[in-house]
């Protein structure tokens, strides 16, 4: 529960707002002046201080409401998550369907192998040197021709 349902003020509650939530909740929640057991009322009452001290300074409640909206958002992303889990419709690959891909592996594999082979019958350099390598070396050396 945050700071800002505890108090039973909206996340734009200016701080005339708060003070007023405040009152009203510490005197229902106060051990003095509550029909609740002394120990539950005195817990409530410690929540609704703690809430009431972190809003009503600005650069405390600009913390809570980052770290409110991280949770939150940390939150959101879970449950999608967990939304998207639960409802997968992905179920194992059935024998047609693993023939139809090894399959298809094959053929991939075989139309390589003829490229290869036809290539290898033609003649064709399967590696051919680019043209401004070849010009850069000196013909029958390893030394590059310096202009």
């Amino acid at each position: 529960m945050s700071y800002y349902q505890l108090l039973k003020v909206s996340p734009n509650a200016t701080i005339q707002d708060l003070r007023q939530a405040f009152r009203t909740l510490s005197k229902l929640y106060h051990p003095d002046t509550t029909q609740l057991p002394p120990s539950e009322a005195a817990v409530h009452f410690q929540q609704l201080q703690q809430a009431y001290e972190i809003l009503i300074d600005p650069s405390r409640r600009q913390e809570y409401d980052t770290e409110l909206h991280s949770v939150e958002l940390r939150r959101s992303i879970v449950s999608v998550v967990q939304s998207r889990t639960e409802n997968s419709d992905r179920r194992p690959l059935s024998g047609g369907e693993w023939f139809a891909i090894i399959l298809l592996c094959f053929s991939i594999l075989a139309c390589l192998l003829l490229a290869l082979g036809l290539a290898w019958i033609r003649g064709v350099e399967l590696i051919a040197v680019p043209n401004w390598l070849e010009e850069s070396y000196l013909p029958g050396t390893n030394i590059a021709n310096t202009h």
